[in-house]
């Protein structure tokens, strides 16, 4: 997936084409043997592009655009005509057009809605050849990936399974590695004692050089350190108003174009609202309504006489001054604050001493996005609008943003394609779709559940639009399906079942160990009085380390033969 666009005046499907390099490959030489009219060279290529799939590529790739978002019109755009997040899809489309054994993709959720993400996975589940991405979304790693690599001072380590169970499993390690960096901090005060005490003397040199060289080759284990960097909260509003926002029959859109009708809310102190809507419903409309970037088409809309807005959006981004500092761009909305007061802020979002004084202009999207949130934080607002404040953003800034939401005591209405973020920060969710909100009182898995619907439907009506001879009506009724996927899970129960048991087995074991391992921890378990205990031990370590080995095996043995039923079942 490639991060930058030169040719501005490619249409965008053709744009999206272009990642398939054997296929221009085959059109260029069928173009020379048109030109040559050389026959016996056209029907070679014609078979070949057959072979290819050519014949069906320009249907795949308005395919893989609408899945991203794009609609119809849109697919025969100019790229140059895209903002720069639209771009960035396409980039995304290019590479996924590639026939691969290795996808390489960084962040490719950034850009994208929650529909669009949900369409990835899906597309990424089914992909044949080896994934390897960076992502910050938890969710979905989890129903994307089989395992997490993790870098960490310098190294690579290998997790199973998805971003749950690698919190999980690290978070084990670090209670034994913490464990192992206490006892190993006693063994070497206890040498550094000894050597301390009987370097001097000719009697004990001998000794107290082997345990100077002992200390010397002795592994230095790093202190468990997990504090996160960020640790904000957003500053209690001076006062409050009740409502905060009344809007009635509002008609919201640009200029002449509706977008949403009818649109009534309140918004009040403490209301926690996470807004659902597929791409293009009108869901940063409406934000962009309540913030006051947007005037409002029709309705009447009432603001509360203490109403302080937050408003974060990524255009802000591109807002922020260049030349200025997070210092400068803080000091100019508190001309009134010590210096130190708000260095002391701007550390809570990681910008220390001399970061703290230098140009945004050096700075990466993330820290963009921490400047903007830090500059909301400081205004005391009671009213938090937030359109996609997550991206760019990585795990422990997304966990710190979490918390402060959490404490926030104002009203927030937020849109994010981040489901861990929603779940965790609202109470309330309010659905954007066919030109109406209201209010949805299922969960968001039946939200993702909806959006799939919602999402084939339109897929079946482009390719309908497109002549697509595979749109008919011999699709199977409702009822059939259900019929069928419970048959399917019925197949499927005893291997399940065998899986989540193996899960409790070796949770079991894992917390075992780690009692083990706090035993050990015990430096008084290490003198000659208590031989016999410590040999006892290690005993009870050796063999309860390998339980776990072979239960983590079956583990992943078990759950690699899943996926292969799932997909024998699914094809």
């Amino acid at each position: 997936m490639q991060q930058e666009i030169e040719n501005l005046e490619r249409r965008a499907v053709d744009y999206v084409l272009d990642g398939d390099k054997r296929l221009r490959d085959i059109e260029t030489r069928l173009q020379s043997a048109q030109e040559r009219e050389d026959a016996h060279a056209l029907g070679t290529l014609y078979a070949e592009l057959e072979a290819h799939d050519g014949f069906s590529a320009d249907s795949r790739a308005r395919t893989l655009l609408a899945g991203l978002g794009f609609s119809s019109e849109q697919c025969t755009a100019l790229v140059g005509d895209f903002s720069g997040g639209w771009r960035m899809r396409l980039n995304l489309a290019q590479a996924l057009m590639c026939p691969s054994d290795l996808l390489l993709l960084d962040e490719p959720t950034n850009h994208l809605d929650l529909d669009a993400i949900l369409w990835l996975e899906d597309w990424l589940r089914a992909y044949p050849g080896t994934l390897i991405l960076i992502s910050h979304d938890r969710d979905f790693l989890d129903a994307v990936v089989g395992h997490i690599v993790h870098v960490e001072g310098r190294q690579l380590t290998l997790y199973r399974g998805g971003y749950t169970q690698f919190e999980r499993t690290r978070a084990e390690r670090l209670t034994q590695q913490q464990a192992a960096f206490e006892k190993q901090q006693a063994e070497r005060e206890h040498m550094q004692k000894y050597i301390a005490r009987f370097r001097a003397q000719a009697t004990k040199a001998k000794q107290a050089q082997s345990r100077i060289k002992a200390l010397e080759r002795m592994e230095t284990l790093t202190a468990a350190h997990i504090d996160s960097p960020f640790s904000f909260s957003f500053r209690e509003a001076d006062h409050q108003s009740s409502p905060l926002v009344d809007l009635h029959q509002g008609v919201l859109g640009y200029a002449d174009t509706q977008i949403l009708e009818q649109v009534k809310l309140q918004l009040v102190p403490g209301a926690r609202i996470g807004v659902l809507g597929p791409n293009g419903a009108g869901k940063s409309t409406l934000i962009k309504t309540l913030a006051g970037t947007l005037p409002l088409i029709g309705g009447e809309l009432k603001t509360g006489e203490h109403l302080a807005i937050g408003y974060f959006a990524q255009h802000q981004l591109d807002s922020l001054d260049a030349k200025a500092s997070p210092l400068l761009h803080l000091a100019r909305i508190a001309p009134q604050e010590r210096e130190q007061g708000l260095r002391n802020f701007l550390g809570g979002f990681d910008f220390h001493g001399a970061r703290a004084e230098e140009p945004v202009l050096n700075f990466s999207g993330g820290e963009k996005a921490r400047l903007a949130l830090a500059l909301i934080a400081w205004q005391k607002p009671n009213l938090l609008l937030l359109d996609e404040p997550t991206n760019h953003l990585d795990m422990e800034m997304r966990h710190a943003l979490t918390l402060a939401l959490q404490r926030f005591e104002g009203a927030m209405l937020l849109v994010s394609h981040d489901r861990a973020l929603i779940r965790d920060t609202t109470d309330e969710l309010w659905l954007v779709a066919d030109g109406r909100l209201q209010t949805y009182s299922d969960d968001l898995d039946t939200y993702t559940r909806w959006l799939a619907r919602f999402r084939q439907q339109q897929q079946e009506e482009l390719r309908a639009a497109n002549g697509d001879a595979s749109v008919t009506d011999d699709r199977p009724d409702a009822k059939t399906q259900r019929r069928e996927a419970a048959e399917r899970r019925q197949r499927l129960a005893p291997l399940k079942k065998a899986i989540e048991k193996l899960e409790k087995e070796l949770a079991k074991a894992q917390t075992e160990l780690s009692s083990i391992e706090e035993e050990l921890s015990d430096t008084d378990l290490y003198g000659a009085d208590r031989k016999d205990q410590l040999k006892q031990v290690l005993a009870r370590q050796a063999n309860c380390t390998q339980k776990v080995e072979q239960l983590e095996e079956r583990w992943l043995e078990g759950h690699e033969e899943l996926e292969v039923l799932e997909q024998a079942e699914a094809g």
